[in-house]
């Protein structure tokens, strides 16, 4: 499957403005749908346990697949990407998750599900590896902010409807439609795409079917590690996790030293830039992941709201984030990333630190603000920072930073996630307050090293 009916050659800085926007188009209707997914699986689950007869604990691995399929994906498919065109993976990327929705939808068990949501992950990763990947292609690179502020507009747009979406969905059908849905969408995309998607260069070494395998197990094994820390496995199990992950990725670093683009782009983080980007970005991930943990616990177990009201005080942040992530991303086309990431997370900063410090029984109104300086400050931190990952690497790498953005996105919300359960399991009720404070903390080590890269180039 090739993108490129109208273009004979690898563009060099961004596409004319009309193919453009049809590009843009099957780009963001793609990431809308699979961002989307993560945030409508959850709320479907209660009502998918009990037409497939099955538990609470075992149906949470329709979310559980889902995310271990991406996450030991990305990096391969990323690496792929630039051997064989961002472009064709995306591509077929999109096709697996359309054909994956379909069976999805025509599920009849519980393991017949967990096959097709593993292979809607498959789906998934081929997007997510390469998505900034192509958007940095498909604008020019005078734009490459706004167009990193779109794409962010897009994943937070989607998070923020999700919910009442698959709410509204499910008050007139079944729970097989929140996956049939995206069936016309996603071969609406894969149609534009193949026209107008740009053909992209092309590396000329082979893909190393070892590496992704050491790549897929340690990071597989690193993530089921923190998560089951997280949920309180025995230490015995949660250091084998984190001891083979060590074991995996060493073999990984062995078996690829000296190779042009290794899977695990330690080229890119010899890059000082890069590496503080992408430590950057896990901290801010963290943050997020310790608060959408903990404060729903926080709001209903100490505040005493109900679930709807709960969704109402989460809501602020993604739609903070979603006014402020274009007009951060059209400022750092003029600024640098390292100033305007700084300022984001000192303000993220400041908001996490007010949500700890609430007053014993706060008003809606008191709530409400603090979240908006939360999204405020993630908005205005995001866009820039994705800008100064892609662009620290070079063209012919952009599939290898393309895949670590997502990786850092992956393992900063899992970290946060593990870290907010072992702050509830060190103080109970009063471990949200905990974990909120320890987000401040994380954003603000994150704020001292987006100014570094103001000292380093």
């Amino acid at each position: 499957m090739d993108a490129t009916s109208s273009t004979s050659a690898p563009i060099t800085d961004g596409l004319p403005p009309e193919r453009r926007r049809w590009a843009v188009l099957a780009i963001f209707t793609a990431l809308a749908m699979s961002a989307l997914d993560v945030a409508i699986a959850d709320i479907a689950l209660p009502a998918i346990a009990v037409d497939l007869h099955t538990t609470p604990a075992d149906v949470i691995w329709v979310v559980n697949v889902y995310q271990i399929a991406m996450v030991a994906t990305i990096l391969p498919l990323a690496a792929l990407g630039e051997i064989v065109g961002h472009q064709r993976v995306y591509l077929w990327g999109l096709l697996l998750f359309t054909v994956a929705s379909l069976a999805c939808a025509l599920a009849w068990s519980l393991p017949s599900l967990l096959v097709a949501r593993g292979l809607q992950g498959l789906g998934a990763a081929g997007l997510m590896s390469v998505n900034t990947a192509l958007v940095r292609f498909v604008y020019p690179s005078r734009m490459h902010g706004r167009g990193f502020g779109n794409n962010a507009l897009v994943v937070a747009t989607a998070f923020t409807l999700g919910p009442a979406l698959a709410s509204g969905i499910l008050s007139v059908a079944t729970w097989p439609w929140l996956f049939a849905i995206n069936i016309p969408f996603g071969l609406a995309a894969l149609l534009i795409g193949m026209r107008t998607l740009p053909q992209t260069p092309r590396a000329s070494h082979t893909f190393d079917i070892p590496g992704a395998l050491l790549t897929a197990i340690s990071l597989c094994l690193f993530i089921l590690g923190i998560g089951s820390a997280a949920h309180g496995t025995t230490a015995r199990v949660v250091i084998a996790e984190l001891v083979g992950a060590v074991i995996f990725g060493a073999l990984l670093l062995r078996r690829q030293a000296g190779h042009p683009a290794p899977m695990l782009p330690i080229d890119l983080f010899r890059r000082p830039i890069f590496s503080l980007s992408v430590a950057t970005a896990v901290c801010s991930f963290a943050v997020q992941g310790l608060a959408f943990v903990s404060l729903p616990f926080y709001f209903e177990d100490v505040l005493h709201r109900t679930q709807v009201e709960t969704g109402i005080f989460m809501t602020p942040w993604s739609v903070v984030v979603a006014i402020m992530a274009p007009i951060a991303g059209r400022l750092s086309d003029r600024h640098p990333a390292g100033l305007l990431g700084g300022l984001g997370l000192l303000i993220l900063s400041a908001g996490m630190a007010l949500l700890a410090t609430l007053p014993a029984s706060p008003g809606v109104a008191y709530i409400v603000w603090r979240m908006a300086i939360c999204g405020c400050g993630f908005g205005f931190f995001q866009t820039p920072n994705m800008k100064a990952i892609m662009t620290s690497a070079p063209a012919g790498r952009s599939g290898g930073a393309s895949g670590i953005v997502a990786t850092a996105r992956l393992t900063g919300q899992t970290l946060g996630a593990a870290l907010a359960a072992l702050c509830f399991g060190l103080a109970g009720h009063e471990g949200a307050t905990w974990a909120l404070a320890l987000g401040a903390g994380f954003a603000a080590l994150g704020c001292v090293m987006s100014f570094l890269r103001l000292a380093v180039r």
